[in-house]
């Protein structure tokens, strides 16, 4: 008797929003990545560099940049680079996801 290939469901990686604490798949976040050359967004999520994740939305950008996101990263943010993130910030809509 032939048996039947198990059907296998593809692994979606997880990650939590540093914002709101709610875990998304990866795909749906926005990552933040701490390089040699200073914090900066990923679009890929496939820059070398301990990252962070934040939901597409200024809720959760705002309580990120309070300092989630530096802990989170293990850095402190610089001048220069909350004016980058707060830029890129207010280009996203207000909510875009339910919490």
């Amino acid at each position: 008797m032939a048996r039947k290939p198990v059907q296998r469901t593809k692994h979606i990686p997880q990650r939590t929003c540093v914002g709101c604490r709610q875990v998304m798949a990866k795909r749906a976040l926005i990552r933040i990545v701490r390089t040699p050359q200073g914090v900066q967004i990923d679009p890929t999520g496939k820059l070398a560099g301990r990252g962070a994740y934040v939901h597409e939305d200024r809720q959760c950008w705002e309580r990120a940049l309070k300092g989630a996101l530096a802990h989170a990263l293990k850095t402190e943010l610089t001048e220069q680079e909350r004016i980058v993130l707060t830029e890129y910030m207010q280009s996203l809509p207000e909510e875009s996801h339910v919490a």
